[in-house]
């Protein structure tokens, strides 16, 4: 990875999915390849870290990606999601 994964970054990725432009294999597997090849901002390491660990085991059955779990990922990295409801 060329760039730094912030946690704009990881809350794009997110937004993407809950929007329905990734699917989830593809975060997933951005999220292991962001984990082993990625370099985090030093400013929110930890926070970084922790959420794309946890996005990584969101194809498995026993963790799952509920709206819940990213609302407190979000939370994690500093921002908040929004549901807007339009007539299609």
């Amino acid at each position: 990875m060329s760039e730094v994964i912030t946690r704009q970054l990881v809350a794009d990725k997110l937004a993407a999915y809950l929007q329905h432009d990734l699917s989830l294999t593809d975060l997933v597997d951005w999220a292991e390849y962001a984990m082993m090849d990625g370099e985090f901002e030093r400013q929110h390491f930890s926070a970084i870290r922790d959420v794309i660990a946890r996005l990584g085991l969101a194809d498995l059955r026993a963790f799952g990606l509920t709206w819940e779990d990213c609302e407190e990922l979000l939370k994690r990295l500093g921002y908040a999601a929004h549901v807007q409801i339009m007539a299609t």
